[in-house]
């Protein structure tokens, strides 16, 4: 009988210099919550892994507690709301200089219980709703049912943020706090007359996504500008990035690179423009 034929043995598939180099060595990588996914994302390319397998992988401390984490070099970069004038203040007072490099643009996306009947509010409706003059959705046209109002947890640089556009800072009342984006949006699924600010990459249809001032938050609209409430995220260093150790230039590398890039507007994430 002929001899038997061994199974040709399986290559691992070709990988650019930078993939094998950061499988070796991963930064030290922190941020906020919301930005979770976008790392996932990049691990999972970098690894090979699935986006959930990535995903366990990845711990975010919030934007504050990263940004405490960088300062004290126990973080490589952070993921983040771009530096508030606080934050630098604290730089300056540790005397070290910080690098931000925009990498995802991001919008304020409102969503509701998919039971919803309401589809489109104002700035001025949301700003009404979030600091407690417009309490019931009947009087957003809506069925008479009080407004459960969620949001972020106090020292969130998401919550901070949205406060900020809306100029509602300290005015807020909410039902209820939440950790995490992905906490936001599980509630607001699960909640009837509740609503919830989240990132257009988490919204699936668990929930309903309002319209803002007649405008959709699709990603055209947000990067065209039509879609007012909207912001940077950035990588953010200690020092230029010129002066980070070879770690660090190389997951910058990659992560501006087209194979980069591509990766980010595969998870449905805006790049800036």
């Amino acid at each position: 009988s002929a001899p038997e034929q061994s199974a040709p043995e399986q290559s691992a598939p070709e990988v650019s210099e930078e993939i094998a180099f950061l499988r070796e060595n991963f930064p030290r990588i922190d941020g906020s919550t919301s930005l979770i996914p976008l790392e996932a994302g990049v691990r999972a390319a970098i690894f090979g892994k699935s986006f959930d397998e990535a995903q366990k992988d990845v711990v975010h401390s919030t934007t504050w507690g990263s940004f405490k984490n960088l300062l004290e070099g126990k973080a490589d970069l952070i993921f983040s709301t771009p530096i508030s004038a606080e934050q630098q203040k604290m730089a300056d007072e540790a005397g070290v200089k910080l690098e931000q490099v925009p990498v995802v643009k991001e919008a304020f996306v409102f969503a509701v219980n998919a039971k919803n009947p309401v589809d489109a509010l104002s700035q001025k409706q949301i700003k009404d709703i979030y600091s407690g003059k417009i309490t019931n959705w009947k009087d957003l046209g809506g069925a008479d049912e009080a407004i459960v109002v969620l949001g972020r947890e106090a020292g969130s640089g998401t919550r901070g943020a949205f406060e900020e556009l809306l100029k509602i800072e300290d005015q807020c009342a909410y039902a209820q706090e939440l950790d995490s984006t992905g906490g936001v949006l599980a509630k607001v699924a699960a909640t009837p007359g509740s609503i919830g600010y989240v990132s257009l990459d988490v919204v699936d249809d668990t929930v309903k996504a309002l319209s803002l001032d007649g405008v959709a938050p699709t990603e055209e609209n947000i990067v065209a500008g039509s879609y007012k409430l909207s912001r940077p995220f950035v990588m953010a260093t200690l020092g230029t990035i010129e002066e980070q150790n070879d770690l660090v230039k190389t997951w910058f590398n990659y992560v501006q690179s087209d194979e980069g890039q591509a990766v980010i507007k595969a998870m449905g994430l805006i790049l800036p423009q």
